[in-house]
């Protein structure tokens, strides 16, 4: 549907993640993917949303320099905030079972901001999931750490595997969101942007 709307316009996709790319292609979008090389720090006193979008900015401003007037460049960032700390990749198995031990029988929220940016205009937003984890054994973390490692996720877990069919008691929010990228949210956006 938005393709026809895009059909004077090309989408750009910011990033190199997979899934983000699977979400778009499943929206049925025709993109292009243009990773941003950025160092992704930010300001220490930053707080939630104010962490990924900083970051979606950030890389967003890292490629706009060569965008065509046709082009929409979507980029993202997704924050696991905790207990008043983001949690980011985990650097190895002990770190991401510390992250993972911290989750464990808690709620916590999934932020990830979207910028949206032409040669005209930057637009960003974000969307925030909650997420409830069941109580896991540690034997049940590390099952998950070993079998999917999963060391490029933010919080150290992704939803669609393993570790999201067995210990996700609750979910409030978006889905698409905790995955990467809130689909509900690049769709509405897109529409408004294009007047339609």
């Amino acid at each position: 549907m938005l393709n026809s709307l895009l059909k004077d316009r090309k989408i750009v996709l910011g990033s190199s993640s997979p899934r983000r790319q699977e979400l778009l292609n499943s929206m049925g979008l025709h993109f292009t993917v243009r990773p941003p090389q950025v160092d992704e720090i930010y300001p220490k006193e930053l707080v939630g949303s104010e962490i990924s979008d900083f970051l979606a900015k950030l890389k967003a401003d890292s490629l706009k320099d060569k965008l065509a007037e046709d082009e929409i460049l979507i980029t993202s960032d997704t924050v696991v905030w905790h207990m008043g700390q983001s949690l980011a990749k985990a650097a190895d198995g002990q770190e991401a079972f510390d992250m993972l031990k911290t989750l464990n029988d808690d709620k916590h929220k999934v932020i990830t901001s979207v910028c949206f940016t032409t040669t005209k205009t930057q637009r960003l937003e974000n969307s925030i999931t909650e997420v409830t984890i069941s109580s896991l054994s540690d034997d049940e973390i590390w099952h998950y750490i070993e079998e999917f490692k999963p060391f490029d996720k933010a919080g150290a877990y992704g939803i669609q595997q393993w570790i999201g069919l067995i210990g996700i008691r609750g979910i409030e929010g978006s889905y698409t969101n905790v995955v990467g990228l809130p689909t509900e949210l690049v769709y509405s956006t897109l529409k408004d942007m294009l007047n339609y």
